[in-house]
């Protein structure tokens, strides 16, 4: 049998699921059961009847799995995938700014760690930023830890205030405007579809910018046939798959996040096998932890679309 096949039969013994994020290998995402970004996998995660979730991603989508899903086991099947960004914010800053600001809300990006999660007051995604921000109560927000994403939420919120943090994605942050600039010479019809974590500088180059379901969302309704990529290369996997008659490009710098392609068909296999790599989350910690992402997924069912994304000459 081929590994796929072992999967497959695997998956029926374990009671298992398999969800995969849009920047993991293309052969990872064929054969999972679910495909997304952030905010769609931490809503898919909850109700799900199967027992087992192999998460393929990094550490922070699983911990927020099983925040979720306490009386559930989640797999990583590479316990060594993380995500920079997630631990770019401490809990000394976090009560910095308490004492400092009065009517404050901590937003936290779901791209941090556990532990960041249990200081803030609400969580939130690149695809539902903007919406709940906009919701709060607070005038002050202190968004944590993407300085990019938090600047691109301050535009949509003039009527907050924000305070930044020095967070950022190294795949995103290394964008090159330079690069971008070519591909237009290159590629004049081309739309830019960007991601919001990107530099201000990037962003205010592109026709489109959003989250990464935002991009093939914009991708597959454009009748434009070209498109220049802001973001990590796999979503290419997704966008051709959406639009094979259409063109995509990267820059030559392409974005390239090392830890989501760690994970392989065969690291799923083992994991399902042994059941290595468990994700577990101290009860107390849980409990601090689960009040911020369950609060952003209330917001979201309360009218909060996931497409709040800003759109340009899309």
């Amino acid at each position: 049998m081929s590994v796929t096949e072992e999967i497959l039969k695997l998956k029926k013994e374990k009671n298992a699921v398999i969800l995969a994020h849009y920047y993991v290998r293309p052969e990872v995402q064929a054969i999972a059961d679910y495909i997304g970004d952030s905010f769609y996998l931490s809503k898919v995660a909850v109700g799900l009847k199967e027992q087992v979730i192999v998460f393929c991603g990094v550490s922070f989508m699983g911990e927020s799995a099983k925040i979720l899903n306490p009386q559930k086991t989640v797999l990583m099947p590479d316990a060594s995938a993380d995500c920079a960004m997630a631990h770019m914010a401490t809990a000394e800053q976090i009560q910095k700014m308490r004492d400092t600001y009065e009517d404050l809300a901590v937003v936290c990006y779901i791209n941090s760690t556990a532990e960041l999660k249990m200081y803030s007051d609400v969580c939130v995604t690149s695809a539902n930023a903007v919406k709940i921000v906009k919701a709060l109560p607070n005038k002050n927000i202190f968004f944590i830890p993407d300085k990019n994403l938090a600047h691109f939420v301050a535009q949509s919120c003039p009527e907050k205030h924000f305070i930044y943090n020095d967070g950022y994605c190294p795949v995103h942050e290394k964008m090159l405007t330079e690069e971008i600039c070519a591909l237009r010479k290159e590629h004049p019809q081309a739309q830019v579809l960007t991601h919001p974590e990107c530099p201000r500088e990037v962003l205010e180059m592109s026709d489109y910018i959003g989250s990464t379901s935002g991009i093939i969302g914009c991708a597959a309704k454009s009748s434009c046939k070209e498109f220049i990529i802001c973001t990590e290369n796999g979503v290419r996997y997704e966008l051709e798959k959406q639009n094979p008659q259409k063109k995509f490009y990267f820059t030559v710098t392409e974005p390239v996040c090392a830890d989501m392609k760690l994970i392989t068909p065969e690291k799923i296999y083992h994991v399902l096998q042994s059941g290595e790599n468990e994700v577990h989350i101290d009860e107390k910690m849980r409990e601090k932890c689960i009040r911020p992402l369950e609060r952003m997924l209330e917001l979201a069912e309360a009218g909060v679309s996931a497409d709040n994304d800003k759109r340009g000459q899309a």
